[in-house]
Parts: structure tokens; C-alpha cells; sequence
């Protein structure tokens, strides 16, 4: 029986049918052509000899009696291959498309909760005769980082795969759900626990109060004075930051990772600061065309790992970062610099107060109190009149440099699909794989029924940022903006 920290929970609590709570990615395979008329019975068997390599993929959830305290995880002795690895084969042409438009279905649906937490789809039609890997695992299980534990359970370094060692056999229990007095046990065992982290937690969590009153306007991050200023926690209204459905859309992007580098060195900046810039400029032209922009800077929500070097544990230690994205200025080097500003202070704000978040803490009835309220807030409609406190998701995953390889099969890319929400309906995810960078753009189909002109624009805004660092001039024009039409 494992316990889900405070954290993992969360994810469960606030999932919906509008709001599914898994993250996944789609990778494209260069299947050799020996393989490819046997590929997915060969996926079946390759799966089930790697299943025991990462707890994910035999253990499920146990709730606790009347829902007073977080689910547990318990293994699963019957987990059902036929269930998680799925077949999909497109209509002709078998576009590329037609592969997103897929991808974003399979996406919008709720994993089983009483199965281990995942799903696996080969979806093979496509025109270009490579074939489709498609993985979707629930956040509550997995972050960003603890995924790429996952990864080295199903992805080898060479062609021919190595060699795995079966699991030790174990003795069966033959239960399906533990007693009611084992779960409140073992509930009551686990408050006890997380109310002595946090006791341990209270001199540090004073120390990082104290440093938040002493710090001031004049110093690298705002003090307590500065965040209660409206400006430093809201962001301006756009059509992002609206409720959303349980429809989605998704459009994957492709970049040289030598080409990030190259405009990262030419203004010494970070990568990632390369990638909000990317994303800056295609929102703002994106939102500028249909007379959208705010006048205002929009912000990011940046997901940023807590984890301590060497910890493999497969569960979320994350917090978030807010960052201005400086779509009001039009200059793009201007805009660029404006990022990386503000990337650094909300970095140096997070190195002073990480060690005073909690990633695991008690709350008596959690399933039904946020459950509850996260369903209000959805129905409800409120994420449409509320000021958002940042626009969109964009997050940015370390990858693996070197090609990988699936079932015998080459991966030729990594594109993330990961989470909209209520309030901020687009999720940009970028992840760096084998000299490329990889965009995963999703979104609420209602807010953005069709990305592909957005991931366009974001090829153009690369490009652009690409001749400035070339160039060595300070500037280009800004694209000209289409005409709007009403029909």
C-alpha cells in the first residue's frame, strides 16, 4: 500500500470530465519493414515483458471508506493488457492531420480509475508509412520529470532492445479492494505522518515569512508591499482564459535544437528564455490578427520541478512560476530580454522559498471538499469573468540526446500532450529529443478549434528570432496581420 502525497491527490481531486487530468505523447516510429506486418502483436508481448519495470503500470487506486482521506495505491494482480495497449488505424490518406486530430481525441477522454492509470495506442495508416506511438499516463502518478522514469521502462538505446530479467513471482491475495478497517488504518497512520512533515516544515516555512517581509521593491524579486500589488498576480483577459470543455485540439511543431542554441548564445539568454520568446510572438500575432491582444503583458504559468538531484520516485514534486511574457512590446529582441528578466527574478523568488513548499499535507475529506469545489468552478462558468492570474501553460521537459527505440522500432520524435484548464485553455509543453525541440501545443477545441495556424505562426516566430541572431541586426518587422471576416 503506498500512500499519494497531498500533491498526487490533488490531480485526482481536481480532474472532471472537462478536465481530465493525464499527461502523454505522441512519438513517430520508423518501423523496419520486417516488422511492421507482425508491429503490434510484437508492441503486446514487448509491453508485457516491461510492465513490472515502473510501479505505474501495476498499481491502482484504492479510495478510502466515505472518501475522508486521499486513495492509496495498491497492485493491481490482474492488470489487462487488452485494455491499456490499444490499435488504431486512420482512413485514408492518413495525414498528418488526421493523425492530430486523433491524438486530440484520444486525449479528451477520462482514464479508468479503477485500472492501473494508463493507456498505450499504436496508430498505424499513416501515408508516410511510419507508425504512431501514442501514451497517456495520469498526472496523479507521474511528473514531468518522474515520466522520463518511465520513458527508460519502454524505450531502449539500441534497435535490438536489451535484455530484461522477468519480475520475482509474488504471492497473490487475491483481493480486489482492502477491508475498511486496513484503508481508515492506514488513513489514519498517513494523516499522523504528513502533520509531522509539516511540524518539521514550520521553522523553515517561518524563515521564508520572514525573508518575504524584509524584501523589498528595490531587491531582485518583489517583497510582501509588491505582491499585494494587483499588477504582480493578474494577468489581462484574452479568449485563453475562459471555462472549457472536454473537447480538444492539438498541433505538434518541430525545431533544430541547434538553431534554440544559436539564438540563446547570440543573446545570452537561456533556452527556455528562447522558448517563451517563440511562443510570445506567436501569441501576440495570433491574438493581434482577430483584434484579441490585450494591451497588457500576458503571463505563463511555468511548471518547475522541486525534485532533489539523484530522487527517481515517481511522484509529482512541482510547483509554479508566473512569468511576463512581454506581448505588449512589439520588438522582438526587446521582448526577448523582457523574458529572460523576468524568468531570472521568478527563478531567484522560487530558490528563496522552495524549501518552505509542501509537497505532501494533510486534509481531512479532501475527495469531496475539492472535488466539490472544482466541479462548482467548472459548471459554473467563473474561469469567464475571473482575472486570471496567468494566460497559458508553458512548460519545458528535459529530453533524452540521443535516439531511442520502441518494440525494434526507430523514435524519430517526442511531442508532449499535456494538460488545459479551467482559465487557461491552451498548454504549450516543449521537449528536447535527439538534436530536435518538439512543441506539443493542446487546447480547448470551443477556445482554439484549430491550433495549426497558431503552430504555423510559431515556426515563423522561430525563424524570425533565428535571423535576428544571424543577422546581428536589432530588429525585423513584425508579419503583417491577415484581414478579419465575419461570415
Amino acid at each position: 500500500m503506498d500512500h499519494l502525497s497531498g500533491m498526487d491527490a490533488m490531480f485526482l481531486h481536481l480532474e472532471s470530465a472537462e478536465m481530465p487530468m493525464h499527461v502523454g505523447a505522441l512519438h513517430v516510429l520508423e518501423v523496419p519493414e520486417e516488422l511492421r506486418e507482425e508491429f503490434f502483436e510484437s508492441v503486446r508481448t514487448f509491453v508485457a515483458q516491461r510492465i513490472h519495470l515502473a510501479s505505474i503500470f501495476t498499481r491502482k487506486l484504492a479510495n478510502m471508506p466515505f472518501d475522508l482521506s486521499n486513495p492509496v495505491w495498491v497492485e493491481d494482480e490482474d492488470t489487462d493488457l487488452d485494455h491499456h495497449v490499444h490499435h488504431i488505424t486512420l482512413p485514408k490518406p492518413g495525414s498528418n492531420r488526421q493523425l492530430q486530430q486523433t491524438i486530440a481525441r484520444l486525449h479528451s477522454s477520462l482514464l479508468d480509475r479503477s485500472r492501473p492509470l494508463w493507456e498505450i495506442y499504436i496508430i498505424d495508416g499513416l501515408k508516410s508509412g511510419e507508425v504512431a506511438l501514442y501514451t497517456k499516463l495520469h498526472h496523479a502518478a507521474v511528473d514531468g520529470q518522474a515520466g522520463i522514469e518511465v520513458g527508460r521502462a519502454l524505450f531502449d538505446m539500441e534497435p535490438g532492445g536489451r535484455k530484461i530479467k522477468p519480475p520475482r513471482p509474488k504471492l497473490r491475495r487475491n483481493q480486489y479492494q482492502l477491508g475498511v478497517a486496513e484503508l481508515m488504518g492506514a488513513a489514519i497512520l498517513n494523516s499522523g505522518q504528513q502533520v509531522f512533515k509539516l511540524a518539521k516544515m514550520i521553522p523553515e516555512v517561518g524563515g521564508a515569512a520572514k525573508r518575504l517581509f524584509a524584501r523589498g521593491e528595490g531587491s531582485s524579486g518583489p517583497g510582501l508591499p509588491g505582491l499585494l500589488k494587483p499588477k504582480q498576480w493578474l494577468a489581462p483577459s484574452t479568449p485563453l482564459n475562459t471555462a472549457i470543455t472536454n473537447q480538444r485540439s492539438f498541433a505538434g511543431r518541430t525545431v533544430p535544437l541547434a538553431e534554440i542554441k544559436q539564438i540563446a548564445k547570440a543573446f545570452e539568454v537561456s533556452l527556455n528564455d528562447v522558448v517563451m520568446a517563440t511562443v510570445s510572438g506567436t501569441l501576440r500575432r495570433y491574438l493581434k490578427e482577430s483584434q484579441e491582444l490585450p494591451s497588457g503583458s500576458m503571463r505563463a504559468a511555468a511548471p518547475v520541478s522541486l525534485r532533489q538531484s539523484g530522487d527517481d520516485t515517481e511522484n509529482n514534486q512541482v510547483s509554479i512560476l508566473t512569468v511576463d511574457l512581454a506581448t505588449d512590446e512589439s520588438d522582438p529582441l526587446v521582448r526577448l530580454r523582457r523574458i529572460s528578466a523576468a524568468a531570472t527574478r521568478s527563478k531567484e523568488s522560487l530558490t528563496t522559498y522552495r524549501s518552505a513548499i509542501p509537497t505532501d499535507f494533510p486534509l481531512l475529506a479532501a475527495p469531496w471538499l475539492i472535488s466539490g469545489a472544482a466541479s462548482l468552478f467548472g459548471r459554473s462558468r467563473m474561469a469567464d469573468w475571473l482575472p486570471p492570474a496567468a494566460n497559458l501553460v508553458i512548460s519545458n521537459v528535459v529530453g533524452i540526446p540521443v535516439p531511442l527505440y520502441f518494440a525494434g522500432a526507430k523514435v524519430l520524435s517526442f511531442y508532449p500532450v499535456s494538460i488545459p484548464s479551467h482559465g487557461m485553455a491552451l498548454n504549450v509543453t516543449v521537449a528536447s529529443y535527439n538534436g530536435r525541440m518538439d512543441y506539443g501545443l493542446i487546447a480547448c477545441r470551443r477556445a482554439l478549434p484549430d491550433l495549426n495556424e497558431m503552430g504555423d505562426y510559431l515556426l515563423e516566430e522561430h525563424q524570425r528570432l533565428l535571423a535576428l541572431a544571424g543577422s546581428g541586426t536589432s530588429s525585423v518587422p513584425e508579419p503583417e496581420t491577415k484581414a478579419s471576416c465575419s461570415h
